[in-house]
């Protein structure tokens, strides 16, 4: 079991450090390293692109604000609707790998990131009864003098705002996200996505994930379904070991 781990390892590593840098965000560094200090985003801790200090704005709850954006403005989040959208702030801030997706316009920006499809309906059923007033987190929202959010409109659930979960991973950060025809070649915002990305980040992945993957004969679909079985197994061996 260990020589597995060991050997997984050294696969997701060998693709992983590809030298991609970070967004061009304003709390971004200009390239991941370690932060072992995250009070927050800890998935991120090995290399991160964003520093300890902007984690602490995640680290109590309920969040209010984050840099100039509240996240209030129609109450209070459930905790576990705040948990994913937790999870979503720290992939854009802190991901290593977010810029792989950067925006082909803007450099601050991810574009067309793919989403598990169970990772999108439990965030859904985790906010559908939470209340937002914008559709579109990036571009709705009404920015007074003091550069901070303000609705335009009423607040309403998330559940009559967003039909599913595949419309709001594909349009509460516009472009940002979309939903993935693979169950394993997308993100989870997990310990799993440590396999996905390995995939992901290869250039044989892009052309067959647009094409193929929905079907499942892809070669890269069948070696990450394989690998995060294997990885799956291994954890839950290592839970039973420190029981």
């Amino acid at each position: 079991m260990l020589r597995f781990a060991i050997t997984l390892f050294a696969v997701i590593t060998s693709s992983a450090c590809k030298k991609y840098g970070c967004l061009e965000g304003d709390t971004h560094k200009p390239k991941p390293s370690p932060e072992p200090d995250l009070h927050e985003c800890t998935l991120y801790s090995e290399s991160s692109c964003c520093h300890a200090d902007f984690t602490a704005q995640l680290a109590p709850s309920p969040v209010i604000k984050v840099q100039n954006s509240y996240w209030n403005r129609c109450g209070q989040l459930s905790e576990s609707c705040e948990d994913f959208t937790k999870k979503i702030e720290c992939f854009y801030r802190c991901s290593p790998h977010a810029a792989h997706w950067m925006h082909r316009n803007r450099t601050a920006a991810v574009q067309s990131v793919p989403l598990c499809q169970s990772f999108c309906d439990d965030w859904y059923e985790a906010c559908k009864d939470d209340s937002i007033c914008v559709h579109n987190w990036l571009t709705d929202w009404e920015w007074d003098e003091s550069g901070e959010n303000r609705c335009k409109d009423k607040c309403i659930p998330y559940s009559k705002m967003y039909a599913n979960g595949t419309d709001m991973c594909q349009n509460m950060w516009g472009e940002s996200f979309k939903v993935s025809e693979s169950s394993c070649l997308c993100l989870q915002m997990n310990e799993k996505d440590k396999v996905a990305i390995k995939y992901l980040l290869s250039e044989s992945s892009e052309e067959s994930s647009s094409s193929s993957s929905s079907s499942g004969s892809s070669s890269e679909e069948q070696g990450c379904q394989k690998n995060l079985l294997k990885f799956e197994k291994f954890k839950g061996e290592e839970g039973e070991q420190t029981r």
